[in-house]
């Protein structure tokens, strides 16, 4: 997509590095669902440290090593084509915290002839 500019909606996925669908890490299938589905753009974010609903801190320092950490996945795109996207987490989210938040782009501009 381009020319996303304005008032937008950033959703964030947040789960467990170990997490998976199928075989593949569940950030990934969230990434790939979020190409497919023509969305602006995904990003994943790995953590140093945090916990959720377990309460079980999760961290990377060497004395912890933590094969759990948390993980992001950030997407911002116009908020109808967001809340479009959402039923598609329902079946792939498990366990993790699902966020939505109004937000404004202010740049957002593609590689010189990248392939879309």
């Amino acid at each position: 997509m381009s020319g996303l500019s304005g008032p937008a909606l950033r959703l964030t996925v947040l789960v467990g590095e170990n997490d998976h669908w199928h075989h593949r890490p569940l950030y990934s299938e969230i990434v790939h669902r979020a190409r497919a589905a023509g969305l602006a753009g995904a990003s994943v974010f790995r953590g140093i440290e945090g916990f959720g609903a377990s309460s079980l801190v999760h961290t990377a320092r060497l004395l912890s090593l933590s094969e759990d950490l948390p993980v992001a996945v950030v997407i911002v795109d116009a908020e109808e084509r967001v809340r479009a996207f959402l039923p598609q987490l329902d079946g792939l989210v498990a366990e993790g915290l699902v966020l939505l938040d109004r937000c404004e782009v202010v740049r957002y501009v593609g590689r010189e002839g990248a392939a879309g």
